[in-house]
């Protein structure tokens, strides 16, 4: 199959800063394109390695921010700590300044289990306060009035992340018939390679559901029939620039992650690829 949008990978990257667009608690200016969205790397990417290392590699792709995920070593000063929401705070505030000396906030949080009890589930909220983050990423629909009430109260955006086909959450349309009338903190982590290796076309999945994306994993992948591993993005045949635009439209201002599941240890060059792509597209925009 044909290869499309590659004239962005060779755009060169630039940064500018603008207001957003969107109501509820917002992405810190600065971490912002002028496209009006953040530029993260999900952690994930870098699970072979320890959260403060993470966090250098991805200041090293030139993005602007980070969405952790749990259980992840931090490593740095704190050693085999992992990360969650039963830390002390003055492990969170070390990681607010690893974070700020190498040029990044946090953005997001997942994929994380949110309990239905509300007082277990507080834990994650008052962590999300302490870190400053937009969103939180789950899959815990079971949980979904104690995630309503929460995502109202501390003013977060709650995340639902569709997986393939045959798991939990992987029919995005069912997840929209629960949670298009809840209060509009309340939406999806719309993760493409996912829709992609299910067969979903996704672009026609964006374009249903856009007004309720509140995050990405974005991907590039090789086919939309089965799956594929990740690729810098433009060299693949999933349409992001049109992904984009659909969500723009509607007001998005979130976190756009790269979640980079290839080349697990030699990925940066890739993910800064993606990184230029997505400035590339931000200044066309702007």
């Amino acid at each position: 199959m044909m290869k499309r949008r590659s004239l962005l990978t060779m755009v060169p990257a630039v940064s500018v800063l603008f207001a957003m667009r969107s109501n509820g608690k917002p992405i810190p200016q600065p971490a912002l394109t002028a496209a009006g969205f953040s530029i993260a790397v999900q952690c994930w990417s870098f699970n072979k390695y320890t959260l403060w290392e993470a966090i250098e590699k991805a200041a090293s792709t030139g993005a602007s921010s980070v969405e952790l995920y749990p259980g992840q070593k931090l490593g740095g000063p704190h050693g085999d700590l992992k990360m969650g929401p039963d830390l002390k705070p003055e492990i969170y505030q070390s990681l607010l300044d690893h974070l700020s000396k190498n040029g990044l906030v946090a953005v997001n949080y997942g994929v994380c289990d949110v309990p239905k009890d509300e007082t277990k589930a507080r834990a994650t909220f008052e962590m999300a306060k302490t870190l400053g983050l937009y969103g939180l990423t789950t899959e815990s629909l079971e949980a979904l009035d104690t995630i309503e009430k929460l995502a109202k109260e501390y003013d977060v955006k709650v995340c639902f992340h569709n997986h393939p086909k045959g798991t939990k959450l992987g029919d995005p349309l069912k997840t929209w018939e629960q949670i298009k009338d809840r209060h509009e903190n309340v939406g999806f982590c719309c993760d493409v390679g996912h829709l992609a290796s299910s067969g979903w076309e996704p672009l026609e999945i964006v374009k249903k559901i856009s007004t309720r994306i509140r995050s990405f994993h974005l991907k590039d992948r090789e086919s939309i029939e089965k799956w594929t591993h990740d690729r810098p993005f433009g060299t693949g045949v999933i349409n992001l620039p049109a992904i984009l635009d659909e969500v723009r439209s509607k007001g998005f201002a979130g976190n756009v992650s790269i979640e980079y599941e290839h080349n697990w240890e030699t990925s940066v060059p890739e993910i800064s690829q993606c990184v230029g792509y997505l400035r590339a597209y931000s200044k066309l925009k702007a």
